[in-house]
């Protein structure tokens, strides 16, 4: 696991050959703009993010799927960390298209070819 600034479309090919393939998980906080990637499981990046600063109502579960870089399948936002009545949030997607924007945003200005 680690948080990126940037990283390639190869970079993340290759973190899903060994995972989850052809998917790579990660976590965003979108008040910072940091990314968490390359774990088994969304609560361990978010659990990461927690415990280095981050608050919970600005974390965001998603999978990427770098066969899909340049397309609108490049970005899933499912993840179950997403549950969250309290932010009328009640299934796993993501379903603010508002933070939904704000995760692109910050995934593009991330991956690179």
């Amino acid at each position: 696991m680690k948080q990126v600034t940037t990283i390639s479309v190869k970079d993340l090919n290759d973190m899903a050959a060994k995972m989850y393939d052809p998917l790579v998980k990660a976590v965003v906080d979108i008040s910072k703009k940091l990314v968490v990637v390359d774990a088994e499981m969304h609560v361990d990046e978010e659990q990461y993010l927690l415990e280095n600063g981050s608050k919970q109502d600005d974390l965001w579960g998603f999978n990427m799927f770098p066969g899909q870089f340049g397309t609108d399948r490049f970005i899933e936002f499912d993840s179950m960390i997403n549950i969250r009545p309290r932010q009328h949030n009640n299934t796993r997607t993501v379903e603010s298209s508002e933070i939904q924007q704000q995760i692109a945003q910050i995934v593009a200005e991330i991956v690179h070819e």
